[in-house]
């Protein structure tokens, strides 16, 4: 017999699962309804699955135990989120995976991911189950024995028939912000309409740097965090060393479990053009504490400086357009010190963006492993 949403959700919460972000699917929407529209576990449905799988490790770091909900397919798009940010980093996580195309039987597109989902799993060294209804208490007890013992994500492969589809109706959600108040449809953005770069990256890191106190900061990867390292080093700092794109949302995560702790992202301009849909996603939140700043130089000084499509749009209007409550333009240190200093002052979100030249800075690499990153950061967030 198929287990409804509602006791599923229940059993989850017994588990101590109390995060949850992902993508639907219909084998569990019944799941999703109840999570949509439940008093005490969060539900954030994400763009794409490789964000859920970053809000759950900012929620982690929180103190959560979060669950990513996603089709199999999903497996595919969060393969480089899994690989070197959960795993990685070693960032337990449930792993909630509908089986669609088990047994060969569903629509095309299905079949070739169903069979192999297991494998993809095997591969990524992923430990796994395949979820029964009338084994739900082991299975989600050796889950959480298995993701806190080895500190990494397991998963539950749900096949169909497993959840009951339909029960928990189809009434539309409460939306997941009450207000729009603050955020006029006319925004604009604060700074000059033509933005010229006067400062390095690392110039622009150490204007920033100088406004802060304690808060805890996500570094996007590349050379941003060996630049920061390079000004001082603290252990509010978490430093990515692969993920690209999902700095804001490891910090969206942490600053959605721990709304009174301030969260700012390091962002550079390519890491959030591969991860867009995180733009609207904040605005849609609100999360009051959350400082996004995006240092922009137009390039991916990484891998050679190719020339990214930022030197074409204004990546402040998009966060504009979408209604992060305050956006503002800088291109000075003293104007990118006071644009901080105001954003940790004031509610959120915050969207800044500073343009600064292609100058590339001589710094070493980051000296701790990913293991030490994750021990001492996750020790400053819960201090």
């Amino acid at each position: 017999m198929a287990v409804s949403g509602h006791e599923l959700a229940g059993l989850l919460e017994r588990h101590g699962f109390d995060f949850f972000a992902g993508v639907p699917c219909s084998l569990i929407e019944d799941l999703i309804a109840t999570l949509e529209s439940h008093p005490r576990l969060p539900y954030v449905p994400v763009p794409r699955e490789d964000v859920a799988v970053g809000l759950a490790a900012g929620a982690w770091f929180a103190g959560r135990r979060p669950a990513v909900l996603m089709q199999n397919s999903g497996l595919g798009t969060s393969l480089n989120a899994l690989a070197s940010l959960a795993l990685m980093y070693g960032l337990p996580a449930l792993l909630i995976v509908t089986w669609r195309g088990h047994l060969g039987k569903d629509a095309p597109e299905h079949i070739l991911t169903g069979e192999i989902s297991p494998a993809l799993l095997d591969l990524l060294k992923i430990p796994h189950r395949v979820l029964a209804a009338d084994t739900l208490e082991a299975d989600l007890a050796w889950t959480v024995e298995t993701m806190d013992k080895a500190m990494q994500p397991v998963a539950l492969l749900v096949p169909p028939g497993v959840v009951e589809i339909g029960k928990a109706g189809h009434a539309t959600p409460a939306p997941i912000r009450a207000s729009q108040a603050g955020v006029p449809a006319d925004q604009q953005v604060a700074g000059p309409s033509v933005l010229t770069p006067r400062l390095s990256r690392l110039d622009a890191i150490a204007a920033a740097r100088t406004a802060l106190g304690r808060e805890s900061v996500i570094h996007a990867n590349g050379y941003m965090c060996r630049e920061s390292f390079s000004l001082g080093d603290r252990p509010e700092n978490f430093y990515m060393i692969g993920s690209m794109g999902l700095a804001s949302a490891i910090g969206l995560g942490l600053s959605l479990a721990d709304p009174a702790r301030p969260a700012v992202v390091l962002d550079g301009d390519g890491n959030l053009l591969m991860n867009l849909g995180i733009v609207p996603l904040v605005a849609a939140l609100q999360p009051r504490r959350f400082v996004h700043i995006v240092f922009d130089n137009e390039v991916y000084g990484s891998t050679g400086s190719q020339r990214s499509i930022s030197a074409e749009i204004r990546l402040d209007r998009m966060a504009a357009a979408a209604g992060y409550r305050t956006v503002t333009a800088v291109t000075a240190a003293d104007e990118i010190t006071q644009a901080v200093r105001a954003a940790l002052d004031g509610a959120g979100p915050h969207f800044i963006l500073a343009k600064v030249t292609t100058q590339e800075a001589e710094v070493p690499r980051i000296p701790y492993t990913p293991h030490e990153i994750r021990d001492r950061f996750r020790r400053s967030v819960r201090a």
